[in-house]
């Protein structure tokens, strides 16, 4: 009987140190997911302060031209600018409803494969996406966290930026995983 006992709990102890060795502390998963940003926006261009008057320097026809800028001093949002938009007439006002198409691509992923599928839902035109505007009091704008709202606090509705938003402003159901994922987005208005 005492057998049986000490084998079962050697066994547990060896289950236990496996499965804990399996799993990263929280602070080595914020390290990999530094790691994975810096990896990705080591070959762009960075600039580490929003440019003056906010004239963003955009892609034109390269998105490889425009820098990434970061947008907080944390760098947990970077943001290049394709496409401006209406700035002076499209500009988005608190609970505005907003609409976006995103494709959205993992970054550690990318990291250690070097490439990733994309998902979101730029080309479902059946598959809608919305928010209101800096009301996070409502969790359907929630969901989407704060970082996919940030390039709206400096342009109109209408453009179109690529961001890397890493997971403590990202979609809200995914921060424990601490994955950094650069956002290909754009935003509009409902036409109805």
């Amino acid at each position: 009987m005492n057998i049986t006992k000490t084998i079962i709990a050697a066994g547990a102890v060896a289950l236990a140190f496996c499965s804990c060795s399996k799993h990263e502390s929280y602070a080595a998963l914020l390290t990999e997911e530094e790691k994975a940003v810096n990896h990705f926006l080591a070959d762009k261009r960075v600039e580490l302060s929003l440019p003056e008057n906010l004239e963003f320097e955009t892609a034109g026809g390269n998105a490889d031209e425009a820098p990434y800028y970061r947008m907080d001093s944390d760098g947990t949002v970077y943001m290049q600018v394709l496409k401006t938009g209406d700035r002076e007439n499209n500009k988005a006002a608190d609970n505005d409803l907003i609409f976006f198409r995103y494709t959205r691509y993992d970054l550690k992923e990318i990291m250690n494969s070097g490439s990733t599928p994309g998902a979101g839902n730029a080309t479902e035109m059946t598959d809608p996406k919305s928010f209101r505007f800096n009301n996070y009091t409502l969790s359907s704008s929630a969901q989407y966290g704060s970082g996919i709202q940030v390039p709206l606090q400096y342009l109109g509705v209408d453009c179109e930026v690529n961001i890397v938003v890493k997971s403590q402003y990202g979609f809200t159901g995914e921060i424990a995983y601490v994955t950094p994922y650069l956002f290909s987005i754009r935003y509009y208005r409902s036409k109805l």
